[in-house]
């Protein structure tokens, strides 16, 4: 269920929006992936979360474009 909703909160968003939290995403992870890579990560379950939230952003912007067009 809590996925649903992110998806919704996508959903209600702009693409300009979505590129901002796709690119905050991206940052995320690639810090996540920088601490795991020196043993400082604890949860590494959240490099999983981060890599599907930030196809699901894919996918809602590929979707809002494809409806604009």
């Amino acid at each position: 269920m809590k996925t649903n909703k992110y998806v919704e909160e996508l959903n209600n968003k702009t693409v300009a929006e979505l590129n901002e939290e796709l690119v905050a995403a991206k940052k995320e992870l690639f810090n996540l992936r920088f601490q795991n890579a020196t043993n400082q990560l604890d949860n590494t379950s959240r490099i999983r979360e981060v890599r599907k939230n930030i196809a699901r952003i894919q996918t809602v912007i590929t979707a809002k474009q494809k409806a604009n067009a």
